[in-house]
């Protein structure tokens, strides 16, 4: 397998760091879809991050879609989401929540370094701001009951979205974001990227 986009994206790597946790196999291919806009259009006409080029050709995109398919590949033992249930709930909820930081802060990105300063809406500006911390001051009261992981003994789907969904925020955003506020979530990141498979995964 093949997994197209570069690692700057929280949704490719969500997705890297989930198939090093699995333990599947896969190609790593950098491709901006900006920069590289022709090459990766080659393997996905729809140019969206990240993408997975099966072992039968087929392409798939959106890093939850791709983690639902990737689920079914491995035995339950090496499943990242919880099965059924209440923890499979709360993993629904988690999960829910750091996407919404990582959409939000995507958003930022784009207003800050896309789109001309005389241009920006501000009042637009504000509510996804506010969307992203709402979403933070939530994953910041699980961080602080977590034992040692949010839903447990081991880091889960849940886990892997909220970390990669604090690194991105704090690359792009340290300043409206600041640590200090989210003390739990400052902990439960350092947590995090000192596991092997987001060592090797790095966003910079």
């Amino acid at each position: 397998m093949k997994l197209i986009g570069m690692l700057d994206s929280p949704y490719v790597r969500r997705v890297a760091i989930s198939m090093k946790l699995m333990e599947l196999p896969f190609e790593h291919e950098s491709l901006s879809v900006f920069r590289n806009f022709e090459q990766f259009r080659a393997a996905n006409p729809v140019v969206k991050a990240p993408t997975l080029v099966c072992d039968d050709g087929t392409a798939l995109m959106d890093s939850t879609l791709i983690l639902d398919y990737l689920e079914d590949l491995v035995e339950p033992a090496r499943r990242l989401m919880p099965p059924t249930g209440k923890p499979r709930l709360e993993a629904l909820r988690l999960i829910g929540l750091a996407l919404s930081a990582c959409d939000k802060g995507v958003s930022l990105v784009y207003e800050r370094e896309q789109r001309p300063a005389e241009k920006r809406h501000e009042p637009w500006y504000e509510r996804v701001l506010g969307q992203t911390l709402a979403a933070f001051t939530a994953l910041e009261d699980a961080a602080g009951r977590a034992q040692p992981w949010l839903q447990g003994a081991g880091p889960n789907a849940a886990d892997i979205a909220t970390a990669v969904a604090w690194r991105f925020n704090q690359y792009y955003h340290a300043d409206l974001v600041p640590a200090w506020k989210f003390p739990a979530l400052a902990k439960f990141s350092v947590q995090a990227e000192a596991l092997p498979a987001f060592e090797s995964t790095p966003l910079d």
